[in-house]
């Protein structure tokens, strides 16, 4: 299990919505924002289909 103290929390938090704040609005799905968000700020790579990810600095895989 992960645990994260409240200053870790607001510390990602942060993270997450100043790279979300300076995305290109390609994709309309607010979900999917915030998972390119968290894959660019982690590092990961998002296993998708979906062309409009692809548009995004983002490792992707299919």
């Amino acid at each position: 299990m992960i645990r994260l103290n409240i200053h870790e929390a607001k510390t990602h938090l942060s993270r997450y919505l100043g790279k979300l704040a300076r995305l290109p609005s390609l994709h309309k799905d607010p979900f999917d924002r915030m998972l390119i968000c968290q894959a660019i700020v982690h590092g990961l790579v998002i296993l998708t289909p979906d062309q409009m990810i692809y548009q995004y600095p983002v490792k992707t895989i299919w």
